[in-house]
């Protein structure tokens, strides 16, 4: 199996789980992970936010705000039968799309209204992962949106039941961006060691941890150490940007970026809200640059999806 650097369309198709971790683990810190949302007006108009994010160098494309009951992606060409929705978006992207899904708290339980507010088909559960499976999703990311009362007990719960379920077909990734609603954990106390052992224990491929300068205290020896342990458990780490930097200025970008991989992360993950959708596509480009330089960026944009 080739380094994820260097896949075509046509080899991550289909590609396994096991096959599509190696090429990740094998990339070396070079794998850009940007998120979007389908459930808002794309920037461009007719144009998935999603493909967007494909044309300034993204390499797998993480939906959020995607409901498996109301599979819909704004911009997509008319005709698609929702079930299709995820394989028409990796046949027009060519790259591997991961999906969030949500572990609400039963303590914590928000009723808000806003844009965010939970869904049962965004919820994370066995039957929604595998649903998300049967439609074409390679991975399933577990973590919370705003307000939305989002735990590490309830992610590692959640995480133990998609396990048994799909767990030896879908790549698993675990973790929080952001509070998510639980303000006993924020900041440093976000995730600790012990969150991450009883992610990885209970399936995680993948842990996510908030980029070094994102969230207050996650500094870079930090987010340093907390990759290490989860490496050191033979699971990969993204740090992930979930605190609307991504709309922030270029040089901002670039020194998360380079930190995160100072820190250690296989995948670098960019959020969905420079404005409300997408991170600035600029932002994606420079966050690529500065993790692989030019000639790894210009080769993910300019390959086709044909090959």
């Amino acid at each position: 199996m080739k380094r994820y650097l260097d896949c075509s369309a046509s080899e991550l198709r289909n590609i396994s789980k096991a096959d599509l971790i190696y090429a990740i683990r094998a990339s070396e810190g070079r794998i850009l992970v940007s998120e979007s949302i389908g459930a808002t007006q794309p920037l461009l108009g007719n144009i998935t936010n999603a493909e967007l994010a494909a044309s300034q160098g993204a390499d797998i494309l993480l939906l959020n705000l995607f409901d498996v009951d109301n599979p819909h992606i704004a911009g997509m060409p008319e005709g698609i039968k929702p079930e299709e929705t995820l394989r028409e978006l990796q046949r027009l992207t060519g790259r591997v799309i991961g999906v969030n899904l949500e572990a609400v708290d039963p303590a914590f339980k928000s009723d808000h209204q806003e844009f965010w507010s939970m869904t049962a088909g965004r919820a994370a559960t066995a039957s929604n992962a595998r649903r998300l499976y049967e439609m074409g999703a390679h991975m399933v990311v577990l973590t919370g949106n705003p307000n939305n009362g989002v735990s590490n007990a309830a992610l590692a719960a959640a995480l133990a039941e998609i396990r048994d379920e799909v767990g030896d077909k879908m790549v698993l990734a675990t973790g929080k961006m952001h509070g998510a609603g639980i303000v006993r954990e924020s900041g440093s106390q976000l995730i600790s060691e012990d969150d991450i052992v009883r992610f990885i224990d209970n399936g995680a491929d993948i842990v996510l941890i908030p980029a070094p300068g994102t969230i207050p205290g996650m500094t870079q020896q930090k987010v340093a150490r907390l990759i290490e342990v989860t490496q050191q458990r033979g699971a990969l780490a993204m740090t992930a940007i979930g605190t609307s930097q991504e709309g922030a200025d270029r040089e901002t970008i670039r020194q998360i970026a380079l930190m995160s991989k100072m820190a250690g992360a296989d995948l670098h993950h960019i959020g969905d809200t420079g404005y409300l959708g997408l991170a600035l596509p600029e932002n994606i480009f420079a966050y690529s640059v500065v993790i692989r330089g030019v000639r790894h960026t210009y080769s993910r944009i300019a390959r086709s999806v044909n090959r």
